[in-house]
């Protein structure tokens, strides 16, 4: 396999993470590489709809299992827990910035005025910063990175929050007012890592990948992900979790809420084994009253 096929979205942000992993391939194993732009279900949803879990990556998987591309490059954080059949994924690269980003001239998040109208379509990020300045107006706003700070510019909103990790890869970080603490709006699980998915019969491509695996970035994910497999939980869920390595140990966050930030519960878990982490940590959120969180959503 002397060129890889990489599929990807068509958002600049989509590409640059494909070239990248492109060339993280050419430098470590020699490989030459070709993009399969592609438009999502995702891509196409307006403030006015929502495509549902999955909805930038089906179009992606589909050209995995038919053999148009051999990997397809996402944000961790986009891709379902639960895989179709025959596919896996991994992590690739370093992590970027997991924090979250506060658009906003010349304010923070403390000296926004009240009622501000904050541009998202998070609903974890939502209830966190509702639960700490409920006076805010939350407005559901989708869209790639240019078109959401095209409503800011034009004034459809007073402030966006967008991760820092897309921000930084797109050569805009000068547009961050303030890169939030992790304490004050937990990251989604996967948040700042890229993905690598293939199909799992091509041991070809799995060798490849090996070797752009960075091993405490596939172990700080996987606790993140196994906590929300746990909860049962998918994109669309208000949830928080961020694991960090200390030493040989870990540290796994997380955060579960309902969507106006009435309710938040969090709990911090250790251990060296991701997946016990994630899922004693689900425990700990279950024990809270997470059931209850978890079923507002299904109704």
């Amino acid at each position: 396999m002397n060129t890889i096929r990489i599929a990807t979205r068509n958002s600049p942000l989509a590409r640059y993470q494909a070239e990248r992993v492109g060339s993280l391939l050419r430098e470590k194993m020699g490989v030459q590489f070709e993009l399969l732009g592609m438009t999502t279900q995702g891509d196409r949803q307006t403030d006015s709809t929502f495509a549902g879990k999955g909805a930038f990556v089906k179009e992606l998987e589909t050209a995995l299992l038919e053999g148009r591309a051999d990997i397809a490059v996402h944000s961790m954080k986009d891709v379902p827990i639960v895989l179709p059949d025959g596919l896996a994924v991994t992590t690739v690269g370093s992590r970027a910035d997991v924090r979250d980003a506060l658009i906003a001239s010349d304010s923070t998040f403390d000296t926004l005025p009240e009622g501000a109208r904050i541009g998202s379509s998070s609903l974890r990020r939502r209830m966190q910063l509702r639960f700490v300045r409920p006076d805010l107006t939350m407005m559901d706003m989708r869209g790639n990175v240019g078109t959401r700070l095209r409503k800011l510019d034009d004034g459809e909103v007073d402030a966006l929050v967008l991760a820092c990790a897309g921000l930084d890869r797109l050569g805009l970080a000068e547009r961050i007012s303030q890169r939030l603490a992790v304490d004050l709006s937990l990251p989604a699980p996967g948040q700042g890592a890229l993905a690598v998915e293939y199909r799992a019969d091509r041991s070809d491509v799995l060798e490849r990948m090996a070797a752009i695996v960075d091993p405490l970035v596939e172990k700080t994910v996987l606790a993140e992900r196994t906590l929300v497999r746990a909860l049962g939980g998918d994109c669309a869920t208000p949830l928080g979790a961020y694991a960090e390595t200390r030493g040989s140990a870990m540290a796994l966050t997380a955060l579960l809420g309902d969507e106006n930030g009435e309710h938040v519960l969090r709990v911090s878990e250790h251990g060296d084994d991701p997946m016990k982490l994630g899922e004693r940590a689900a425990a700990a959120l279950y024990a809270m009253g997470a059931e209850a969180l978890l079923g507002q959503r299904q109704e």
